[in-house]
């Protein structure tokens, strides 16, 4: 199974790199997680900005690969909900990709081409703490489904 965690954002802050590396450590080559960091796309307006950043993602996603919109209008999952679907897109062999929009969100074409629509949280998080939390409940997910005892719930 191969992830990517792409997220539309300026450089994170050193201490957003310390706690992903953290948790990428951790993960070590149990579960094969590829950050990629885009560029914003200013544009003359917020739609033509979504759109922009949108196109630019989907030209990304590699072929047959699931989409996974993180959005705070999205669904909220469980931490055991994660790792149920961690357990079947590693027994079918999918590669996935989790998606951080940009400051305006992500654009309808990406919303549509979207498997799945994940909320962290109804909160809005700023790009480095969100990318810090899916690295941490991806982690923690695969720790759920190997009983690692990092997972106490």
């Amino acid at each position: 199974m191969r992830l990517h965690l792409f997220a539309v954002a300026r450089r994170p802050p050193a201490w957003a790199e310390a706690a992903s590396a953290e948790y990428l450590k951790r993960l070590g080559h149990a579960v094969d997680l590829r950050l990629r960091e885009f560029s914003p796309k200013p544009a003359d307006s917020v739609e033509q900005q979504r759109e922009r950043e949108a196109a630019m993602l989907l030209r990304a996603v590699p072929a047959g690969a699931k989409l996974v919109a993180l959005d705070e209008r999205g669904d909220a999952w469980s931490t055991a909900d994660l790792a149920a679907r961690l357990r079947r897109w590693r027994d079918d062999g999918e590669e996935v990709v989790f998606a951080i929009g940009g400051a305006e969100g992500h654009g309808p074409a990406l919303r549509a081409a979207a498997s799945a629509v994940w909320s962290l949280s109804k909160l809005t998080l700023p790009h480095a703490l969100a990318r810090i939390l899916v690295i941490e409940q991806v982690y923690r997910a695969w720790s759920l489904l190997n009983n690692h005892p990092y997972h106490r719930a």
